[in-house]
This record gives structure tokens, C-alpha cells and sequence, in this order.
């Protein structure tokens, strides 16, 4: 009966952890199925517009591999919430975007939802998504 008493305090403490616990997504793929097989992709996942407009950090980010045959990134264990992602295809291995000298991008870009921008980056409420469960984004590389 004391084992049982010492115990059940642990036991309210897991189990309000767990009730409080937010909801989380079981993954977010994010997809470069015309991807050209050289080089790489650098993806940016942002969780806020304020961090995707401005300087701010993304939640996280992953380089794909393209060179070496890979054409997704996944994003395990989200939050469930708004996201957006900037993207681009680093050709020549840099590990910077390219741009000519009017600032134009001269490597391949993309936003998710395939968002277009004008004369700018895809605002967030174009590239915006809600990944709750399992989530994918498909984006063409231009």
C-alpha cells in the first residue's frame, strides 16, 4: 500500500503532462518531384509570417540531397499549426542563392503551394499551410 501511495503522485504528474501536452503532427513532407538531379536544396520551414517576411529564423531547415537521388524533406513532430516554405535549388554548390546584378535569382526557387510572388518573394498568406496529422507539399522548382 506505500508503494502504491509513492507512486501515485508520479502518476498525476505523467498524466497531467500528457493532457497538457500540444497537439503535434506526425510529419511534414515537403516534395521536389522535377527537381534536376545536381546539387542541392535548401529548404526553410517557417512557423510565423513575422519569421518568414522578416529576418527571423526558420522553425527548421534541411538540405535534400539532389545530387545524390533525393527529392523530399521531412519535418518530424510539429506542432499542428500554420507554416511556409521558402526553397531553393543550389546548383553549383555554394550554399548560397545566386542572383544576377539586378537581384534576380539565377538558381531555381520556389514557395509552398507553389505560391508565386510579384516582383518579390510569395507573401505568407499565398505560401501559408496548415499541417495537422500528416501533411505533404508538392513544389515546383522554377
Amino acid at each position: 500500500m506505500k508503494t502504491f501511495a509513492a507512486i501515485t503522485p508520479v502518476l498525476a504528474l505523467v498524466a497531467a503532462a500528457v493532457v497538457s501536452a500540444p497537439a503535434f503532427a506526425a510529419d511534414l513532407t515537403v516534395e521536389f518531384p522535377a527537381a534536376a538531379p545536381q546539387g542541392q536544396i535548401m529548404v526553410a520551414l517557417f512557423g510565423s509570417e513575422a519569421n518568414y517576411g522578416g529576418e527571423g529564423q526558420p522553425v527548421r531547415y534541411a538540405m535534400v540531397d539532389a545530387a545524390g537521388g533525393q527529392k523530399s524533406a521531412t519535418f518530424e513532430g510539429l506542432p499542428d499549426g500554420d507554416y511556409a516554405v521558402r526553397a531553393f535549388h543550389d546548383l553549383n554548390g555554394d550554399g548560397k542563392m545566386n542572383t544576377n546584378p539586378f537581384g534576380m535569382p539565377t538558381e531555381p526557387y520556389a514557395f509552398s503551394n507553389n505560391a508565386v510572388g510579384n516582383m518579390d518573394p510569395a507573401s505568407w498568406e499565398r505560401a501559408r499551410f496548415t499541417a495537422a496529422g500528416v501533411a505533404v507539399q508538392s513544389i515546383d522548382l522554377k
